[in-house]
């Protein structure tokens, strides 16, 4: 991460670390070798894993092979209150954060389908996708603006979807999953202005992964060609990589996993 290569310890949290994306985060994260080992055997580069309860059998184990560097962090992003406690957990272990990706999402579960057409909208399945998609992401940002506001350089990336995007939007369909992903990108550009006042080392950016292979995405790759079907620890490098390039100049904006700005 170049924008936080002269940053000697970083601090990371990653809010949907239970599986999918989120967990890949947690297991590349946990790979980086720039980990400094002070007197008395705690790690000064660590990571907190935000999940929902009960943390899954990977992540738990995860926690117990790496206890000086990963924390598990409960949190339903749907509960400000639970919001605000995890982020009070993190505040009594460390006074900085320099990287958070919400990797939370929701296209469809056991009640939830994606509308194909205007008949199939209801509202409490429209309302359920904005909770997840767009609002836990602001009333994160609301929470954690203390322990991003520092002097080093610290990056806020939320992960959102091209589907989100009303300038691409050729297809039609889906719509409460299109338009709560738009959400989440007006919000986190609307913060990333705040940000820049309040916290102006802090980029905040929006990003599509690609196709990646998780629960999300399972029922509809069908028709989606296999270079195109992304493994989540492919998506995690290619983000990751995306990431190693931001300045300051780039907060605010939506890139694709390549790179590449993507419209609103």
């Amino acid at each position: 991460m170049a924008g936080l290569a002269d940053v000697r310890s970083i601090n990371a949290l990653i809010v949907g670390a239970n599986r999918g994306i989120g967990l890949g985060f947690v297991q590349k994260l946990l790979q980086d070798e720039r980990v400094d080992y002070p007197a008395g055997g705690t790690a000064s580069h660590r990571i907190f894993a935000a999940h929902r309860e009960p943390a899954t059998p990977e992540l738990s184990q995860l926690a117990q092979q790496f206890p000086g560097r990963l924390t598990l962090v409960a949190m339903d992003i749907t509960d400000e209150e639970q919001i605000a406690a995890a982020v009070q957990q993190i505040r009594s272990q460390v006074n900085q954060l320099h990287f958070v990706i919400y990797c939370v999402g929701l296209l469809h579960d056991d009640e939830i389908q994606p509308e194909k057409g205007l008949q199939q909208i209801k509202a409490e399945p429209m309302l359920r996708y904005f909770q997840v998609n767009s609002i836990g992401a602001i009333l994160l940002a609301k929470h954690l603006l203390p322990l991003l506001k520092h002097s080093e350089t610290s990056i806020f990336a939320s992960i959102s979807a091209k589907v989100g995007s009303i300038g691409d939007n050729q297809l039609g369909g889906w719509y409460g999953y299109r338009a709560s992903k738009a959400a989440l990108n007006m919000l986190m550009k609307t913060a990333a202005i705040e940000y820049s006042r309040k916290s102006p080392k802090t980029i905040v950016v929006m990003l599509h992964p690609g196709t990646t292979d998780t629960q999300l995405s399972k029922p509809f790759q069908r028709n989606v060609p296999p270079e195109k079907l992304f493994s989540v620890d492919r998506t995690v490098s290619q983000l990751l990589s995306v990431i190693s390039t931001l300045q300051p100049e780039h907060s605010g904006q939506f890139f694709s996993w390549d790179g590449s700005p993507l419209p609103w």
